[in-house]
């Protein structure tokens, strides 16, 4: 009876040894997986990917009609813009702690593909086209920010999907909090008030309390990279890297937005309909 211990801890030195050999986990084709296989495991934020062999090109007919579909976007760093030390200094991006959990990848978003005199052209049309997410400063400030896709509207050169297609344009980028949110002083849009019962003998209506006091649903506007390394020219499929460079949230207008630089793994498919 005295060696189970010391039994049971041999057995996991050993287990612990063949993990570590083996290369450790390895990647899982999500296809292959049932509900019950990725509920709460975080493999639904993660997008499918293709192998380094994929170097093929698609060619497009300019009088055929395309869609983009599928495409996944997996944030994996996320940069914040903060004030400089001092006005000498210029502002730097500062990497932030991604804290909010699977849920953060844009996916199924999809748009019409057209070909042009000037190359290829991407409206984006819908699919699950934002996610909050709130990243964590080095100074311990958390920053919250609508990662979107909307409306992107993004322009290529030449007339097939390469793996040297890269895709830039603007997109919106829509407020954080919605016209039904009270902030703890019960202040809102649409319900509660316009104003702190607190403040009423300061003058509620001043016009350096009117930014917290009058809550304003404000739109961003963001720019984006798409840029394709991987093509599979049999199945449609792409992947490659995002940069998007967007506004924080405002707090309805309440402070000013800072700037916030995502970049991660691009996935999506094309296919002529």
């Amino acid at each position: 009876m005295r060696f189970r211990p010391l039994l049971a801890l041999v057995l996991a030195l050993c287990l612990t040894l063949v993990t570590a050999c083996s290369g450790g986990a390895k990647a899982v084709d999500r296809a292959n997986l049932t509900y019950d296989d990725i509920h709460n495991t975080g493999l639904a934020n993660d997008c499918p990917t293709l192998p380094d062999s994929a170097r093929g090109s698609i060619a497009l007919d300019a009088g055929s009609k395309y869609q983009l579909r599928e495409i996944c976007m997996h944030p994996s760093e996320v940069f914040v813009k903060g004030e400089p030390a001092n006005k000498r200094q210029e502002a730097q991006f500062v990497a932030g702690k991604i804290l909010t959990r699977f849920t953060t990848s844009l996916d199924q978003v999809y748009g019409d593909l057209a070909v042009t005199g000037d190359g290829l052209s991407f409206n984006e049309q819908g699919g699950i086209d934002f996610q909050l997410v709130t990243v964590l400063l080095p100074g311990g400030e958390e920053v919250p920010f609508v990662f979107s896709s909307k409306q992107l509207d993004a322009k290529a050169d030449g007339a097939a999907i390469t793996t040297s297609t890269d895709f830039s344009g603007s997109y919106r980028v829509p407020s954080y909090r919605t016209s039904n949110f009270l902030d703890p002083k019960a202040r809102g849009l649409t319900t509660g008030v316009e104003y702190a019962q607190g403040l009423v003998g300061l003058g509620a209506d001043a016009e350096e309390l009117d930014r917290e006091n009058i809550k304003r649903y404000l739109d961003g506007t963001g720019t984006m990279e798409l840029s394709i390394t991987k093509v599979d020219n049999a199945t449609g499929e792409f992947a490659g890297v995002f940069t998007a460079i967007q506004p924080s949230d405002t707090d309805m207008g309440s402070k000013d937005p800072l700037d916030v630089k995502i970049t991660g793994q691009l996935y999506g498919r094309l296919e002529q309909v």
